[in-house]
């Protein structure tokens, strides 16, 4: 049997600025070799377990530690971070945090500069993880020159290249493209058999993430570990709606037909799914879910008319781009990583201007008019609300923009009060930004823009990083104001997002436009995915492996009877 290399036994971690512990009571044990998935909600504790791992717990993040954490039998709060990190090797959610060189190598190669490797046994090193990652052709690259899934293999090279035996990813999925995301499952997963690493894995995405085999889940609400199960045990249970963690789709559409969902089935991934005890029920479901189109709105608000751009004259990011965005409509933009996506929102709000093309508003060319009277039309949500974020207190940032207007008191505080009221943040008003939850702070942004009176909002990835609980407080907020006549563009790679919540989207790849269509239309076009890097949804393939004759009719009305049962 292999021998345990972490060892959690009654631990428990209370941080220093918290009223209450994290963590408390833990007792887990993993041994080496294994794949390890740990999940839970927003706040659950489970980034705290990766930082005990990695040794930030408690060397910089400061708190009390009671119980025992060994890894490799070494009491981790005897040791010092600079050992920790000799066995556990992170790659954190965001790799542009973690960059350090100026090319991919010699970011690769900084933690053996640090131990003094002879330069080319260093070398030896680098060219090493660089082949095991497919990482060679990219060297000599600025990190920054990179793609999403490539800035990842850098980190996973940086990580690994002094022979770390156990890896801790933190959300490698975050940032990335549905089809860059199947990817970095697959490297993760070669990386573990291949090189025979202890691999833990910290994420939301529990589809995603089973795309690859794990050992087993570990379930963590509270600071507590509330499962520690089979993936074939897990999502035949109830735990995952319990504690608010999205199933995967395939397995809501089984719910929803009726079906009993056990380990037999092998329901862990969509590709092991014994299909056929519930076809009769699938069937029988679809058979009696009907829904009517929506009928399209025609009353254009913004229109792009063969726009192009390019930060470089001689290298265009954006090629002859055109659609239109009715009022009222919630569409999503998607693509790739670097399709051009966040730059086209730039040229709408006036960050940039096109170098050919127009940009028109209620059939205004906007070519003549400054970011400050764009603002007046369009509201532009980033995905991080910390780099919007510039006053203490919730009523003063919201309140901002109304006052460089100039808009009287009286009125700031009544319209203030309306856009906190629209958000569920009214109750809130007094209270300090840094009090506030990462959704309520994603709220606070969004307030602050819509006390302006736009007549469109852009949201950049707007439920990136959320556990489901909050990712449908977000969206059913977003769909409400959408229902009150704010027209929303919003910038995903969350292909869950675009299913249930919008009726058409727009594609681009390598800065041009490759579609607009229904998102069941887009997620079921082999060559639109493939162009676009996307995924094909498992509701999909779900219905091809139940014999439906038209799967992507199977995918609508999935679609409709969801929105129906979410609406109730």
């Amino acid at each position: 049997m292999s021998k345990p290399v972490i060892e959690f036994t009654n631990f428990s971690f209370h941080y220093q600025a918290q009223s209450s512990p994290t963590l408390r009571e833990m007792n887990l044990t993993i041994y080496e070799g294994e794949k390890i998935l740990i999940i839970g909600p927003s706040g659950s504790g489970k980034s705290t377990i990766g930082h005990c791992l990695n040794g930030l717990v408690p060397f910089f993040y400061a708190g009390e530690i009671s119980g025992s954490l060994k890894i490799f039998g070494k009491e981790t709060k005897e040791e010092s971070i600079f050992n920790l990190s000799s066995l556990v090797g992170t790659v954190l959610q965001d790799p542009d945090a973690q960059f350090i060189g100026l090319t991919a190598a010699e970011d690769i190669a900084f933690k053996l500069e640090n131990q003094f490797v002879p330069q080319e046994e260093l070398l030896d090193a680098v060219n090493r993880v660089a082949e095991l990652v497919d990482l060679k052709e990219h060297l000599d690259s600025s990190p920054q020159d990179l793609s999403g899934g490539q800035k990842q293999r850098v980190a996973i090279a940086g990580s690994i290249i002094d022979d770390v035996r156990i890896l801790l990813f933190d959300e490698p999925l975050a940032n990335l493209d549905p089809a860059t995301g199947k990817t970095a499952m697959e490297l993760i997963d070669r990386i573990h058999k291949d090189a025979g690493k202890t691999t833990i894995i910290i994420e939301h995405r529990l589809e995603d993430v089973l795309h690859r085999e794990v050992d087993r889940i570990v379930v963590i609400d509270e600071g507590r570990i509330v499962a520690d199960l089979t993936p074939d045990e897990l999502v035949s249970s109830n735990l995952l709606i319990d504690t608010g963690i999205r199933e995967p789709l395939y397995l809501t559409a089984l719910r929803y037909a009726g079906c009993t969902i056990t380990p037999e089935l092998k329901p862990k991934s969509i590709d092991t799914l014994n299909i056929e005890v519930s076809k009769m029920n699938l069937h029988s479901w679809y058979d009696n879910v009907t829904y009517t189109e929506e009928k399209q709105k025609n009353d254009v608000l913004l229109e792009l008319k063969n726009v192009h751009f390019g930060y470089l004259k001689a290298q265009e990011i954006i090629k002859d781009i055109s659609f239109k965005v009715n009022k009222g409509e919630l569409i999503s933009l998607i693509g790739k990583n670097g399709a051009g996506k966040s730059t086209l929102a730039k040229l709408i709000c006036g960050f940039c201007l096109p170098t050919r093309g127009e940009i028109l508003f209620k059939g205004e060319n906007l070519k003549d008019q400054s970011i400050k009277e764009r603002a007046d039309h369009f509201g532009f949500v980033l995905q991080n609300p910390n780099q919007m974020i510039s006053q203490t207190l919730v009523f003063d940032e919201v309140a901002l923009g109304l006052k460089f207007r100039g808009v009287s008191p009286k009125e700031i505080e009544d319209q203030v009060f309306h856009a906190l009221k629209i958000c569920g943040l009214y109750e809130l008003r007094k209270w300090p930004i840094s009090a506030l939850s990462f959704g309520q702070k994603k709220r606070v942004t969004i307030a602050s823009v819509l006390v302006l009176g736009p007549k469109l909002i852009l949201l950049d990835e707007p439920t990136a990083g959320q556990d489901y609980k909050h990712y449908n407080d977000i969206m059913e907020f977003l769909w409400n104001i959408n229902q009150q006549g704010i027209t929303i563009i919003m910038i995903t790679h969350d292909m869950h997002l675009m299913l249930e919540y919008t009726n058409r989207a727009i594609v681009l790849s390598d800065g041009q436009k490759v579609v607009e269509d229904e998102p069941a239309n887009i997620l079921t076009d082999e060559e639109v995915i493939r162009l676009a890097n996307l995924k094909e949804t498992s509701l999909y393939q779900l219905a091809y492996k139940a014999d439906f004759s038209d799967q992507r009719d199977f995918v609508k009305r999935f679609i409709h009877f969801d929105r129906r049962m979410r609406q109730r």
